[in-house]
């Protein structure tokens, strides 16, 4: 009788748990004069870091510096942040809902796709393949609304979020689903695949991007040497081990860009290493990280094998999103078929698509792809011309041309949010865009 009596007791001192351990969050324009400090205080847990930066990160804020500290069962992050065009954060929806955001990170958040069904592709990336890929969609009457894909040593990996061209609901058909998988994993295929080409049917999935890294990941890119070599430089990183502290000291070196620390944290944890004190700087466009991080049992990393593994995977994070080619951004009124006849143009061109972001919002189609030549080499800018003149000059720009004005291209560029929702200043839209995406729920 005495046990069950301390159960209630047990669920309120539980409750008084979860209170204390609501993380702190606290938004500072006054400390620094070219950044907004981001600090969050919370009881520490995996992945609590990566959820941290992931707020961030799909607001498209650019992390300038971060301190990254915990001491036994808390932690205490501190971001130096600007918008998308290197400013201070000074709109109140803005800060309102980062601090609502890191507020709830210790719950599950996932992405809000409902009503769309995820297909998700790997294979051998070529020539046209996405034209054909979006060819068998619009053949068997899905409708694209997302889709975000990848390519890396010759792998590419895509999320393509769909419904029924007719009904415009999520596609449930056990039958359907069969033929939409069949059809792809023959395309992925092609004719010479020497890796099983990779298809799967969703109703749920967790945040896009980090959904591609565990693609590419699983996919095992990171062993395979690229088929064409990058014309930037290679990621340094370094791995040691701090013997008298148990700590593995994981140091990056590289191209600062947006999203970067995201995608090294997303893939240590995600090879279930927590990351216990961090360091990051920017200056000009060096990004330099430094990690010291144990295995989630609390061991350092124990191997040369395992450390030249680690080193592998996170060359191959940040190399995923670093896109060599010609930026091209296709705005125009959303039909059915549109994507396919966008990307046969690019083909019958020569041109490969390495990187591609699809959304429509409103009836409009929002799409950004970085094409080369066949190749991998820079794109001949009369081709790309005859591509604007096919497809509509006024619907499809040059947004980035390689080595020429990349920051000024790059600073003004609208961006693609997650769940397809254009973020063209952290401003007035940003209220509307939120719940569009599905993140914060109306007060009217």
């Amino acid at each position: 009788m005495g046990e069950l009596m301390e159960w209630p007791c047990l669920d309120e001192y539980e409750k008084l748990v979860i209170r204390m351990n609501t993380p702190r969050v606290v938004i500072d324009n006054a400390v620094c004069a070219t950044t907004t400090l981001v600090k969050v205080d919370s009881a520490r847990k995996h992945g609590i870091l990566l959820e941290a930066v992931q707020v961030l990160t799909d607001l498209n804020l650019s992390i300038k510096k971060a301190y990254i500290s915990s001491d036994g069962r808390w932690f205490m992050d501190v971001f130096h942040v600007t918008d998308l065009n290197g400013n201070k954060l000074t709109d109140e929806s803005v800060i309102n809902y980062i601090e609502q955001s890191l507020g709830c990170i210790h719950h599950v958040r996932s992405n809000s796709f409902n009503g769309l069904t995820a297909l998700e592709l790997t294979g051998t990336d070529r020539l046209g393949l996405l034209s054909e890929v979006f060819a068998v969609l619009a053949d068997l009457e899905c409708n694209v609304v997302e889709s975000k894909m990848w390519t890396h040593n010759g792998r590419i990996a895509s999320l393509i979020y769909v419904k029924d061209c007719d009904s415009g609901n999520p596609i449930e058909d056990s039958q359907k689903i069969d033929r939409i998988e069949g059809r792809l994993r023959n395309v992925l295929k092609g004719d010479n695949d020497i890796r099983s080409a990779k298809t799967s049917v969703s109703l749920a999935v967790t945040h896009t991007e980090r959904r591609l890294h565990q693609m590419m990941f699983a996919d095992r890119d990171y062993e395979r040497e690229p088929i064409i070599r990058s014309a930037s430089e290679s990621p340094a990183v370094t791995v040691q081990n701090w013997v008298e502290r148990g700590y593995s000291v994981v140091n990056v070196q590289c191209k600062d860009r947006r999203k970067l620390l995201f995608d090294v944290v997303c893939t240590l944890t995600d090879m279930q290493y927590v990351v216990f004190h961090a360091t990051i700087n920017t200056a000009g466009d060096k990004a330099y990280l430094e990690f010291y991080i144990r295995h989630t049992d609390g061991s350092p990393i124990s191997s040369e094998a395992e450390r030249q593994r680690v080193i592998q995977c996170l060359q191959a994070a940040i190399e995923r999103r670093a896109s060599e080619g010609v930026r091209l951004e296709l705005c125009t009124e959303d039909r059915r078929g549109l994507l396919a006849d966008v990307t046969r143009t690019f083909r019958e061109n020569g041109l490969n698509v390495t990187r591609a972001e699809i959304s429509t919002t409103s009836e409009i189609a929002l799409n950004v792809f970085y094409v080369t030549d066949a190749m991998g080499n820079p794109a001949d800018p009369k081709i790309i011309e005859a591509v604007r003149q096919k497809i509509g000059l006024s619907n499809l720009k040059v947004k980035e041309l390689p080595l020429i004005n990349h920051q000024e291209a790059e600073r003004d560029e609208p961006t693609v949010g997650v769940g397809g929702a254009v973020l063209l200043s952290l401003g007035s839209l940003v209220r509307r865009n939120l719940y569009n995406l599905g993140l914060i729920r109306s007060h009217s």
